[in-house]
């Protein structure tokens, strides 16, 4: 395991699908900033909605650089619940956000409409999304933007996810 210190980040099942359906689930591990958690609600989801990815998922967990935790104690299952009773987010969605503000983690997820309610509701929470996760990559030289645009295109293509840019390269120019 790396020993850098990096802060945690729960991560949702719209950012991993996103780099395991590249098979680039590896830049989640090289990322500088952050230390990913998955809750065993995110593990589901990617079982159950994408079993295609469900090896490469499996070879992450099994490398220990990304840790799969449980939504138990009482303050994360009262969150947990209060948000599931909105009937908005996925239970992985629900899990990811309620891990975070009670561990005090940052999240990384794509769902706007969570984002947001996160926004509001636990203003402290820092949210990553793949887009920015990606910018932390190139920033760090761990990335060059030529294989960042190589990625958003096979997102398009392969996988239907879209940022709504031509290139990584004008994302940094407003960065």
């Amino acid at each position: 395991m790396n020993n850098r210190r990096r802060t945690c980040a729960l991560i949702d099942t719209s950012v991993l699908i996103n780099f395991l359906a590249i098979d680039q689930a590896g830049f989640l591990l090289l990322h500088p900033h952050y230390q990913f958690v998955l809750t065993g609600h995110v593990r589901y989801e990617v079982t159950r909605f994408y079993p295609e990815h469900y090896d490469r998922l499996e070879a992450i967990l099994s490398s220990g650089e990304i840790e799969q935790i449980r939504v138990d104690g009482p303050e994360e299952l009262e969150i947990f619940v209060a948000l599931t009773a909105l009937s908005r987010f996925g239970v992985g969605e629900c899990a990811a956000i309620a891990a975070a503000v009670h561990r005090g983690c940052a999240i990384a997820i794509d769902d706007r409409a969570a984002s947001n309610h996160i926004h509001r509701v636990f203003p402290s929470v820092s949210i990553e999304t793949t887009q920015s996760l990606i910018v932390g990559l190139i920033d760090a030289d761990l990335l060059t933007v030529n294989i960042a645009d190589e990625f958003k295109e096979r997102w398009e293509k392969q996988h239907r996810f879209r940022l709504p840019f031509a290139s990584f390269k004008d994302v940094l120019k407003r960065h």
